[in-house]
Order: C-alpha cells, then sequence, then structure tokens
C-alpha cells in the first residue's frame, strides 16, 4: 500500500482575490453551460435594476455583440470612482474582490437582487476582458481587466478619464472566457426572457435588447407599464380567461407584497415567485405564504356559501389553484436564498407577510366582486370533483398489476433496494433491451425496454395517458406515482432509483424518442428533473480503430474532426447506427460503466420558458413551431 501524504499547514490552498471563482465557477453562476453563461448578463442587469429600484434609473440596454462580447448599460448614478478606505478607486475593489459593493448599505439600497455582492466580480473573473465606462460627476471614467486581473496602471491611483459628459451611468463591456465555459454564444431567447420579465416587474423601467450576432440585427424594446397585471395577461394570451386578473398590493414587516392572478378554463397551475425581481425557480417561503392563505380564505368562502357541506373534505391546494395563473412578487430588504442563483427564498417573515396580505386583501377584493368569487369557487368545485373521479381511476388503472421487483414483465430490476445507489436505463427496443440487460452491473442497474415512441403526452387526453401500456410501465417501476392538472399523487420520497436514464440511439429517431420521454416528465413527473434525477445517456456515433495504436470512441462528429486533424495514420472508422449493435462489453465500455461513460444531466432554466417551448414544439399549433425551428435553426447539432 502506497504512504498517505502528510496533511499539515501546507496542504492548506488559499486562493487570492478572484481565482476562487476560476477554480470552482458552478459555485457562484451554477454551472459552465449556456445557462451559466447567460447568467453572466443577468448578473450585470441585476445591478442596473437595483439602481431602479434605488429611484436613479428608468433605462437600460442590453446589447450582443458580433465579437461574441456583450454590454450593459444603464442611466443611473454611476459606480462611486474615488479612492477607497482599501487604497484603491471604489470601482476597481467592486469589480477585483467578492463581497463588496453598495448591496450591503441599507441606505444605499433597501432593496437588492443581488444580495451576495459577488456579480460584478465574478463577471470579471470570467471573462477574457471586461471594459468599464463610468458617467459620472460631469467626467467619463475608464476601466479595463482581463481575466479578473486590472489592466490599466492608476496614475494617483485615480481612473483615467476620458472625456466630459452631462450624463451618468455605468456601461460594462466582458467577453466570456472559452477556457471556463462549455459554449460562448449567448441564448437571445432566454435573455429576451429574462428582460421582458424585469420590465414587467419594474412598471417605470425601459430595457432596451439588440442583436447584432446576425445578418440583420435585432432590435425590441421592453416597457410595460401595467406591471405583472400585463405579465399575467401575456402568460395567458392564448387561453380562455375565467375571469379579468385580480392584482393585490400591500406589506407587512418592512416587506412590499404585489401578487396578481387570474383563472383560465384549463386544469393546471401556473405560479411563479419573485424576490427582488429575481425569479426563484424552486419557489420558496413567499409561495407558501401565498398557497397556503389563499387556500384557506376560499375554503372559507365555500363552506359560508354552502358550496362545501358540513360532511364535506375541504378543497385542496391543487384544487384551488386549478387553472390559477399568479406571479407573486416580494421585496424585502434582506433576502435570504439557497444558493448564490437565488432559486428558492428562504425568508419565514416572507411567509408571514404574503399570507397577512393575501388574507386580508383577497377578502377585500372578493368581497367586492361576488361574480369572480363564484367563478372561483366553480373551477375548484369542478377540479375536486374531478381530482376524485381521477383517483378512482388511477387506483383501478394502477394497482391492477403490482409493482413486484422480480416479476414486472418487462422491466430487468436490480438487486439493490437502496435507491441511492440504483439507476434504471429506459432502453428503446428489444435488441438494445437484450443487449444492455447482458453488458449491466445487475447489483444496481436496472433495464426497462420499451417499444418504439411513446405517446406524445402534450397533445393526448389524461386517459389515453394513462391507458398507454408503456406509461404505466415506467409509472409502476419507479414507484413514485405521478403529478397531473387535477390533483398530486406524486412522492419524490418513493423514487425506487436515484438516476433515471434516457438511453436511445444517437440518430433522428432516438432524438425523437427521449423528446417523447421528457415531455412525459416534465408534464406529469416534473419533480424528477427539478431534483436532478434524469439523465440522457450519450452512447458513440464512431468508433476509430487505427493501424497502430488504441482504439478510440468518438460521440459526435466534432471529435471525430478532432481525431482527424490528429491521428495522420490510417485508421478504419466503424459507425454506430444503433445501441443493438454494440455487442455487451463495448455498451458496458462506452455507455453503462460509470467510470467511462458521459451522462447529460437534464436541467429546467427557465420554467416559464420551458412551458411555452414544450406547448409549442409538442403540442398541434403548425406555424409557432415552424418559426421556432427557423430561428434557432443555426444551433442545432446535426448529424450529417
Amino acid at each position: 500500500m502506497a504512504k498517505k501524504s502528510s496533511y499539515d499547514a501546507s496542504s492548506i490552498t488559499v486562493l487570492e482575490g478572484l481565482e476562487a471563482v476560476r477554480k470552482r465557477p458552478g459555485m457562484y453562476i451554477g454551472s459552465t453551460s449556456r445557462k451559466g453563461l447567460n447568467h453572466l448578463v443577468y448578473e450585470i442587469v441585476d445591478n442596473s435594476v437595483d439602481e431602479h429600484l434605488a429611484g436613479y434609473c428608468d433605462h437600460i440596454e442590453v446589447v450582443l455583440e458580433a465579437d461574441g462580447s456583450a454590454y450593459v448599460k444603464d442611466n443611473g448614478r454611476g459606480i462611486p470612482v474615488e479612492m477607497h478606505e482599501k487604497g484603491m478607486p471604489a470601482e476597481r475593489l467592486v469589480f477585483t474582490t467578492l463581497h463588496a459593493g453598495g448591496k450591503f448599505d441599507n441606505d444605499v439600497y433597501k432593496t437588492s437582487g443581488g444580495l451576495h455582492g459577488v456579480g460584478s466580480s465574478v463577471v470579471n473573473a470570467l471573462s477574457v476582458w471586461m471594459d468599464v465606462e463610468i458617467r459620472r460627476d460631469g467626467q467619463v471614467y475608464h476601466d479595463r481587466f482581463s481575466r479578473g486581473l486590472p489592466d490599466l496602471e492608476l496614475k494617483g491611483g485615480l481612473l483615467p478619464v476620458l472625456g466630459k459628459t452631462k450624463e451618468t451611468g455605468t456601461t460594462i463591456r466582458f467577453l466570456p472566457d472559452p477556457e471556463i465555459f462549455e459554449v460562448t454564444r449567448f441564448s437571445a431567447t432566454d435573455i429576451k426572457s429574462r428582460l421582458h420579465e424585469t420590465a414587467y416587474l419594474n412598471p417605470t423601467l425601459t430595457i432596451r435588447f439588440e442583436d447584432r450576432r446576425g445578418e440583420q440585427p435585432y432590435a425590441e424594446e421592453y416597457h410595460e407599464p401595467d406591471g405583472i397585471t400585463g405579465y399575467i395577461r401575456d402568460l395567458n394570451r392564448n387561453k380562455e380567461a375565467v375571469c379579468e386578473p385580480i392584482c393585490i398590493k400591500g406589506s407587512s414587516e418592512g416587506i412590499e407584497v404585489e401578487i396578481a392572478l387570474q383563472y383560465v378554463n384549463e386544469f393546471h397551475e401556473n405560479v411563479l415567485g419573485f424576490c427582488n425581481n429575481i425569479y426563484n425557480a424552486e419557489g420558496g417561503t413567499h409561495l407558501t405564504g401565498f398557497k397556503s392563505a389563499f387556500t384557506s380564505v376560499i375554503n372559507s368562502y365555500a363552506r359560508e356559501l354552502g358550496i362545501l357541506k358540513d360532511k364535506d373534505s375541504n378543497f385542496t391546494g391543487p384544487d384551488v389553484r386549478n387553472g390559477m395563473t399568479a406571479v407573486v412578487s416580494v421585496r424585502h430588504p434582506d433576502p435570504s436564498f439557497e444558493g448564490q442563483t437565488k432559486t428558492k427564498l428562504d425568508n419565514q417573515d416572507a411567509a408571514r407577510a404574503v399570507s397577512k396580505v393575501t388574507s386580508e386583501e383577497v377578502v377585500h377584493y372578493f368581497d367586492r366582486n361576488l361574480e369572480v368569487l363564484k367563478n372561483v369557487l366553480s373551477c375548484a368545485e369542478k377540479a375536486a370533483k374531478i381530482r376524485k373521479t381521477e383517483e378512482r381511476a388511477k387506483t383501478n388503472m394502477l394497482t391492477k398489476q403490482k409493482f413486484s421487483f422480480d416479476s414486472n414483465g418487462k422491466l430487468a430490476n436490480c438487486e439493490s433496494r437502496d435507491p441511492k445507489k440504483c439507476e434504471i436505463f429506459i432502453v428503446e427496443g428489444d435488441s438494445a433491451g437484450g443487449s444492455a440487460k447482458t453488458a449491466r452491473d445487475r447489483s444496481y442497474q436496472a433495464i426497462l425496454p420499451i417499444r418504439g415512441k411513446i405517446l406524445n403526452v402534450e397533445k393526448a387526453s389524461i386517459d389515453k395517458v394513462l391507458a398507454n401500456a408503456e406509461i404505466k410501465t415506467m409509472i409502476n417501476s419507479f414507484g413514485c406515482g405521478f403529478s397531473e392538472g387535477y390533483g398530486n399523487d406524486f412522492d419524490i420520497a418513493k423514487l425506487r432509483y436515484d438516476k433515471i436514464i434516457i438511453m436511445a440511439d444517437a440518430d433522428v429517431d432516438g432524438a425523437h424518442i427521449c423528446t417523447l420521454l421528457l415531455t412525459l416528465f416534465y408534464r406529469f413527473m416534473p419533480e424528477l428533473i427539478y431534483e436532478g434525477h434524469v439523465y440522457i445517456a450519450m452512447p458513440p456515433l464512431y468508433k476509430a480503430i487505427p493501424s497502430r495504436g488504441k482504439e478510440e470512441y468518438l460521440y459526435d462528429d466534432a471529435a471525430l474532426e478532432r481525431y482527424r486533424r490528429k491521428h495522420k495514420t490510417p485508421f478504419t472508422l466503424q459507425r454506430y447506427k444503433g445501441l443493438g449493435e454494440m455487442d455487451a462489453e463495448q455498451l458496458w465500455e462506452t455507455t453503462l460503466n460509470p467510470e467511462t461513460r458521459t451522462l447529460k444531466s437534464v436541467e429546467i432554466e427557465d420554467a416559464r420558458l420551458a412551458s411555452d417551448v414544450t406547448e409549442m414544439l409538442m403540442g398541434s399549433d403548425v406555424p409557432p413551431r415552424k418559426a421556432f425551428i427557423y430561428e434557432h435553426a443555426q444551433e442545432a447539432l446535426l448529424d450529417i
């Protein structure tokens, strides 16, 4: 046995300045994928929005340049440039030091989205270069950085002055570092969605977006004076509304609360939470406070009006929210989030504040609008009846054949019963399924073969979804039930496998099967994706067999091109048209073995955009789908 290395003071590594950001970027921006790349723009925009919230900025400009860089310009006060007590200009401190900024001074920003104070410095650290222009005190000041380090020498400790101006504000240009990011092309669709959303949350703010990367520059301006009421109308623009949007406002414990909601003639809910203009993808205490208070109010009215009798149980939360689209926005002076990317609000006082405002203001509204109240109660009553009917149908359909670890018709289950260790591969076709069963490690890997393409659940009614044999087999195998518009029988705690891995052929048909499965999971078991349990296996497209040297698997055409450039000697190329063409040893080595395989984790960056795109691509309306495909064709990876 090799001797263990010593563990002493010399073993402790201290990363100076912004080194920690470059070493572990995911800790600060979530990931180094396009999601993290877009987050750089959001961090800078959030700083400009904070200036707006403080009352000093009403116009923000965001531009994606042809060279891959981006810039954000605002007409706020401009970052302070005078000498700081730390011995450098305040601006340089902001861009080179973590947790430096006005976010920690309540006299400067009463509420702030960039609560950690790391946004500007993180963007600087993860950029090839950053250029800063500050308009303040009648002067235009300039600074520049390379991968987080200052590029300009200061004379007398002061920033260079480019000239004079009557304007105020800050312009930040930056080029993302390809050494850090997997892709360096910003997603215009995602950024536009975020900017438009920000305009809805700030009715007196105007945001101009421009994309200069195509042959024809594209520009759009967002100004939404109706605020989140307009946002609700936009979210429901293609749906049949049951009532006009309801908007309530109030404050409690120093927290400002604004809520807009509307019911539509569809059985699903869409409740979005924001804190200090930041979308909280995983919700949080503000949504908990709203949901519990609103459900309580509706049940009180239902009993008062005799809709619920003494013997009847209360409407459930999903009953009350079926058909509801809502935006819950709070402005908190000291927000606490889970993680730097602010996906979930954690303040208990936010729950109390939202609950109080909801309980009081919703009652005031319904007391003055009885017809709207009756429509809402009718939605809840209808949802409760359908839920009970569907619960009986589910019981009949899903319990006729009890799940058995050893005797389920298709599932080749694993030996372990510890969900944390187990993984299940969903494989299309008997041939690939047979190879996978032979190749797997049966101690912890289960194989579930499916035949062909499953039902497109975006176009199907719930009874057809539940009647589909392949879908029923998956639901039984996973063990955690499923969610849908009439209630929620999904329990993530009952999931039998930590990883659900889609293993399809690397061709168009395989991609289609993968898309159908992801649509099923997103619409009926979304927690599987949100909790990080869904993966896509990446089988190789080729096997390169050189005349001399080691064989190598190549997973895409880009890898093949790199191999051709690097290997000048002759080689034979084997093309895998399907998983069934691999023998068990090859399948284990390339796709099943955790030590050598490549998996893609399925994530949802923007729940609102994901729902719209899923409906567009998998639904029945053809023209929007064609327009979307044309717009994004250049981003597609084609197997030529």
